[in-house]
């Protein structure tokens, strides 16, 4: 079977994250977050296929990985100024913003899992931008303490991971670019 995609909403979801789909599918964040390939979910032979399912279960530890450096930096950067230390601005904006990436990461993780071709385009995405720019931003002379340029080291590392899953051929071969359906002559 192919990756060819359907449009509809994805089935198979159970528990926790049933309750999760059905409010989000309620408040229609596909939509939003989604644009025209909103609906656009890939077949569910390729969702369920062990590849797929594997792939997913990396990116969710990587993910987890990512969680930890973001609490570890906030907590290296709580301890070292109850200590009486400077720590810069910077340092509280990146560890801040590390988890809120790293969060939409998860719902873009949990979308993908589920089909949703804009979910997984987005990760994808952001998994090829992040690292770059992490890595751009750490080497501006003075910004960041030796400890967080190693954390957006880290970081870069764990996103490129992600990325290297998402890039597989299996991936792509699950995820294919949906089509646009051929505009109908009006004369």
């Amino acid at each position: 079977m192919t990756g060819a995609g359907l449009w509809h909403r994805a089935s198979s979801v159970t528990g926790l994250s049933a309750a999760a789909d059905r409010v989000w599918q309620r408040l229609q964040l596909d939509r939003f977050a989604g644009g025209r390939h909103a609906g656009y979910v890939i077949h569910e032979d390729m969702r369920e296929h062990p590849r797929t399912v594997r792939s997913f279960g990396g990116i969710r530890w990587l993910l987890f990985g990512e969680t930890v450096v973001g609490l570890t930096a906030i907590f290296i950067a709580a301890v070292l100024a109850s200590r009486g230390e400077h720590v810069p601005w910077a340092v509280w904006f990146r560890s801040t913003v590390v988890l809120f990436i790293t969060a939409s990461l998860y719902v873009f993780a949990w979308r993908a899992q589920l089909g949703y071709y804009w979910a997984y385009a987005r990760l994808r995405l952001f998994s090829r931008i992040f690292p770059i720019v992490t890595l751009i931003v750490a080497t501006i002379p003075g910004l960041y303490p030796g400890w967080m340029v190693v954390e957006q080291i880290v970081f870069s590392l764990l996103m490129i991971g992600i990325g290297d899953l998402l890039t597989s051929d299996h991936m792509r071969a699950a995820f294919p670019k949906p089509v646009r359906p051929a505009a109908s002559s009006r004369r």
